[in-house]
């Protein structure tokens, strides 16, 4: 992609930055230090509306897993009502229905969490400029979506089925973790997920673990 030259200077753009982790905020904050200026902080949906409306910030750092709604849902309450404000989602997931989702609803980029300080100002200064900016393997799934080889009308279908916890659930049964192991990382009980798993192959017309696996697969979900 061809950077745009007439971006202005991290030093002078202003960023609102939206994760439900404090402690995340807390490293980007460091991690970016004096190169940009942090102008608010959100941990929900709600509160990154408000922070957009009363900064009107140059650019938005979004998570796309947040209380109340998820990125998207900021992305459809405020995207359209402040054009000048840009947004670049940065999240720890690299699933292709994350990256399709956010984009569509008006995001100019996405990065995961594993981005260097340098990469994420950089990402900052190109995505206030106009630049769309992805993380290597991201920009496939747009490729992807856009060619056709993604069915993107199915795969929101699909999921509007599932509650955001049993997306959570489906892609890492998808994966092959054990319930046990889907327990251990998201913290719930091995019942739960079991109830969980039950009600996704209920809701997308599946028999077994096995159909989910190739399910998500096909659907580049995993």
């Amino acid at each position: 992609m061809t950077s745009t030259t007439n971006a202005a200077s991290p030093r002078d753009l202003a960023v609102v930055l939206v994760d439900d982790h404090t402690m995340f905020r807390t490293g980007v904050r460091a991690e970016l230090g004096s190169t940009v200026r942090i102008v608010a902080e959100a941990g929900d949906v709600d509160e990154a509306v408000r922070a957009v409306e009363e900064h009107r910030p140059d650019v938005v750092l979004l998570d796309v897993h947040l209380p109340g709604g998820g990125g998207a849902e900021v992305l459809r309450r405020v995207a359209t009502r402040y054009p000048d404000t840009k947004f670049l989602a940065l999240s720890v997931s690299d699933a292709a229905e994350d990256v399709i989702g956010v984009i569509r609803a008006g995001a100019r980029g996405y990065v995961t969490k594993n981005i260097t300080g340098d990469e994420l100002v950089d990402a900052i200064r190109r995505v206030s400029g106009g630049d769309a900016v992805f993380s290597p393997r991201l920009a496939g799934f747009v490729l992807d979506a856009f060619a056709g080889t993604i069915e993107v009308a199915q795969v929101d279908s699909d999921l509007d089925r599932l509650t955001e916890r049993e997306r959570e659930v489906m892609r890492l049964i998808a994966r092959g973790y054990a319930y046990k192991e889907v327990a251990k990382e998201l913290f719930i009980s091995v019942k739960t997920v079991e109830t969980h798993v039950s009600s996704v192959l209920r809701k997308l017309q599946l028999s077994s673990r096995h159909e989910l696996t190739r399910w998500a697969s096909d659907r580049r979900l995993i």
